[in-house]
């Protein structure tokens, strides 16, 4: 219940001060359980995403935001649930293994933080490969998805009428898990692939738009 008020707020909020150009976005309807591998570029990607898609999502939060109880609340309102990143996250491989099973989105950044520049996987940098675990463990696909223009939402000047802050936002096809004898060769194989779709949906959203190289901070 919480989730589709935060959402329709969301949509509100972003139809009339943002401009979103979307593509591939209905492939995002896929009915049962399958995992969303975003880029990551601010700490506002998953309430823009998740107020595009038609699926609901579950995301997967770093452990850090629950500390403060105002970001724990909203964490909450829109489904996500914590992943400790030292160690191995027993506890949110359990959650998302139970909530794909059950036929849910989750929604991941396989970069594992903000990234930028160079260490961006849109400019070739690699991904974690925890989320082909995940993939592989659940036998659910992946759906890639790409999002520019977030670091700008920092700012005052796009939230103004009159300027309207712009996004875009691709989806891909679907991976579908890699099952091999050798599992460690077959995750590598996996994120090889997810890595070149996601690049691909970058250069196709500049394709399309005429963006420059620049709108990656």
């Amino acid at each position: 219940m919480f989730y589709w008020i935060a959402r329709f707020l969301l949509r509100c909020i972003s139809f009339h001060t943002l401009r979103f150009r979307t593509l591939g976005l209905d492939a995002a309807r896929r009915p049962g359980g399958w995992l969303l591998a975003c880029s990551h570029v601010s700490h506002l990607d998953p309430f823009c995403i998740g107020s595009q898609l038609p699926r609901k999502v579950s995301w997967m939060a770093r452990i850090e935001f629950y500390r403060r109880g105002w970001t724990r609340a909203l964490l909450g309102a829109v489904h996500a649930f914590p992943v400790n990143r030292q160690g191995v996250p027993v506890s949110a491989i359990k959650t998302a293994l139970h909530r794909l099973k059950g036929g849910e989105v989750v929604g991941v950044f396989p970069e594992g933080e903000i990234k930028t520049a160079r260490e961006s996987v849109l400019r070739g940098a690699e991904i974690k490969r925890g989320i082909c675990l995940l993939a592989a463990r659940a036998n659910c696909p992946v759906l890639p998805c790409v999002i520019l223009g977030t670091d700008q939402l920092n700012q005052i000047g796009p939230w103004l009428p009159a300027r309207r802050g712009r996004l875009w936002m691709a989806c891909g096809d679907f991976i579908e898990p890699v099952h091999w004898p050798d599992k460690r060769a077959a995750r590598a194989e996996m994120a090889a692939r997810l890595e070149r779709a996601l690049v691909e949906l970058y250069a196709r959203l500049r394709r399309e738009y005429a963006l420059e190289d620049s709108i990656l901070p």
